[in-house]
């Protein structure tokens, strides 16, 4: 009982060190106790009676949606976090009363706050709840999202008021405290703009499902299936934390949490079997990295993308399934001759869960997820499919005795979900104001301009200009704020460019994740490392190694869309892309590790990646020459692996 407690909470303190929105204070009595439980269960009750029924008009609904966030941040998150306590101070009530004021206000005079905003005449006391708003957004984004994503808001801003000082290429007139504030209160561009509208819509829904998905058992019902079916492998516990941690990941919308909540378990087992502490962490941190672009959920990614570029989701989901595959193949592939060269075992079948079994057991907890993935594809909107996926959850769950959810349960999930949510909507605002400067400001097309001078018309250069600028915007922030930022401050270059709008997206929401395992502000491999114990740095550097088919399959489809089956005359274009995809990333991937049928020497393992690289590019001839070379690569492997068991037999 002593090791479980004391094991529990260095995972916490691992996810407070790197994770900002897991440092709440612990509250688990009294009167805030009630009020903690009567806002989540309230707002998360709103929030599915207007996915089924209808919302309120974009405002009122968006701001309510924020205020009672930012209202639980300021109850649930100390203000400091090395001076933490588990109380509620005075200012915490008023930052609290604060936020939800700005909501009363909206409500209270919004016929009249929409009359003045027809004509662009907002009254004095708009302007003070606009700058409260302001203000409430920050702060409680400084305690749940951290200080990166804040300092860069409060930039922004400096730039909206000073923007004449800026160097020429950025410079603009300077805009006055009544036109930020009515930009970013009064109308659906600022902080109620679109990331805040997807927060308040999509993010809500899906958060709320795996809250309701995590109370069925689902959580261990996929490590129990990864278990019994990769388990016995080589190296079986790492390629277990891959194909768990994926499957998590999808749902889940904090790759950080996924590294603990996962790691906890998969870790430990990995370094049982032989592997390296760093490398074990990377495992983690590049698998529960993954799961933001792995569809069919894209930890809600995927909605906001359909939803900026118009595009059904379906299509969007569809197009994102092979680079995915791929990329976790990737991953796979390495923990495999990792496990070979270093002559690894996997766990005994003794010691694994029965895939029969546990499917007898708990395979009706798949059933909400088939029914969403069904709607989603025959058309139907995200908020309805997740809307009746959550009511499934429920329902299914009364199938097993072990897996039941009674009223307890629901209102713990529901207060969980909404618990769970309190970083990503509160990022949401933050991005809000940074959108929002941009766009009162015209930096967009600025920075676009910025990024093709320094790409001098080069789509290859303008390309690694644009991967390195999502990399540092990407750091240290959740999927969804990323995909923002990067769709809004990158994506502008390439379609300049004539680079297609989905391929554009795609490319830099890609490695706008990728930062987090990408130093030096590599936070999930730092979590992971936390975890395992290792070096963070060595960490850090390990996970690229394993995403490295991540860091390469974005330029691939951008030049080549059939990679998406974008552009394919037919089923077996979409199959010989396959085909030829698997294999080269199997070479890339033998190339990284120098070990095939044997330890690879640099030369041939240089040889190995250029074949490879030529294989993953789609087209006849290079196909053709890939494969020649990576033939050519495994014959002379085999025939070295011969020579070594001749060897062995000669000395023995």
């Amino acid at each position: 009982m002593q090791e479980t407690l004391k094991k529990e909470m260095n995972e916490t303190a691992i996810l407070e060190k790197y994770d900002a929105e897991s440092r709440t204070k612990k509250i688990d009595k009294g009167f805030w106790r009630w009020v903690i439980l009567v806002l989540s269960v309230s707002l998360a009750g709103y929030h599915l009676y207007s996915s089924f029924f209808g919302s309120l008009d974009a405002l009122r609904h968006r701001s309510l949606h924020t205020a009672v966030i930012a209202a639980l941040v300021f109850i649930l998150y100390p203000a400091f976090f090395k001076k933490k306590k588990d109380k509620v101070s005075v200012f915490d009530i008023l930052w609290m009363l604060a936020a939800l004021s700005t909501t009363a206000y909206m409500f209270i005079d919004y016929e009249n706050i929409a009359i003045r905003m027809s004509v662009y005449m907002p009254s004095t006391i708009d302007i003070f709840f606009g700058i409260i708003l302001i203000a409430v957004v920050v702060e409680g984004g400084r305690r749940v999202a951290g200080n990166a994503l804040t300092i860069l808001a409060v930039l922004f801003l400096a730039y909206a008021f000073f923007g004449q000082y800026a160097p020429s290429l950025l410079r603009h007139s300077g805009k006055d405290v009544e036109d930020i504030v009515t930009y970013m209160y009064l109308s659906t561009e600022g902080i109620f703009g679109i990331a805040i509208s997807v927060s308040a819509s999509y993010i809500i829904l899906f958060i709320l499902f795996g809250a309701f998905l995590n109370r069925s058992g689902m959580g261990k019902f996929f490590t129990d299936i990864s278990m019994g079916l990769a388990g016995h492998t080589s190296g079986g516990p790492a390629k277990v934390s891959v194909i768990s941690s994926g499957l998590l990941g999808s749902i889940n919308g904090s790759a950080l949490a996924n590294v603990v909540t996962t790691g906890a378990f998969t870790i430990p087992l990995m370094k049982r079997v032989g592997y390296k502490p760093e490398f074990a962490g990377a495992v983690e941190a590049t698998a529960s990295v993954g799961g933001q672009i792995l569809p069919p959920v894209m930890g809600a990614t995927a909605f906001i993308m359909a939803e900026t570029l118009g595009m059904p989701y379906n299509q969007i989901a569809l197009a994102a399934i092979l680079p995915a595959l791929l990329y976790y193949l990737g991953i796979i592939f390495i923990v495999h001759f990792r496990a070979k060269k270093l002559g690894l075992h996997g766990l005994s079948k003794e010691e694994l869960p029965n895939v029969l079994e546990t499917l007898k057991k708990g395979g009706h907890l798949l059933i909400p997820i088939i029914v969403l993935i069904g709607l989603l594809m025959a058309g139907k909107t995200p908020l309805f499919a997740a809307f009746v996926a959550i009511v499934l959850s429920i329902v299914v769950s009364w199938f097993n005795k072990e897996t039941r959810m009674g009223p307890r349960e629901i209102i713990q999930a529901m207060e969980e979900g909404i618990r769970s949510s309190l970083g990503v909507a509160m990022s949401c605002a933050i991005v809000g104001i940074i959108v929002g400067v941009s766009t009162l400001t015209g930096l967009g097309p600025k920075l676009t301009q910025s990024i093709l001078v320094l790409g001098q018309g080069e789509i290859v250069l303008t390309l690694i200009f644009t991967m390195v600028a999502c990399i540092i915007m990407g750091m240290g922030l959740p999927s969804i704020p990323t995909y923002i930022i990067t769709s809004t401050m990158a994506a502008p270059a390439l379609l300049e460019l004539g680079i297609a709008p989905f391929l554009t997206h795609m490319f830099v929401f890609y490695f706008g994740i990728l930062a987090n395992v990408t130093p030096p502000v590599a936070l999930a491999a730092f979590a992971g490392a936390g975890i395992a114990g290792g070096n963070p740095t060595k960490t850090g550097f390990e996970s690229m190694r394993l995403a490295m088919s991540g860091f390469i399959i974005p330029f691939v489809f951008v030049f080549s869309p059939s990679l998406l089956m974008m552009d394919v005359s037919g089923p077996l274009e979409v199959i010989s892309v396959t085909a030829t995809s698997i294999i080269g990333i199997l070479g890339l991937s033998a190339a990284i590790e120098r070990y095939f049928l044997t330890d690879m020497q640099l030369p041939v393992a240089l040889i190995c990646f250029v074949g490879s690289i030529t294989l993953i590019i789609p087209g006849a001839v290079t196909d053709i020459i890939g494969l020649i070379i990576l033939i050519g690569v495994a014959v002379y492997q085999w025939s070295r692996k011969g020579k070594f068991k001749q060897n062995e037999k000669l000395s023995a």
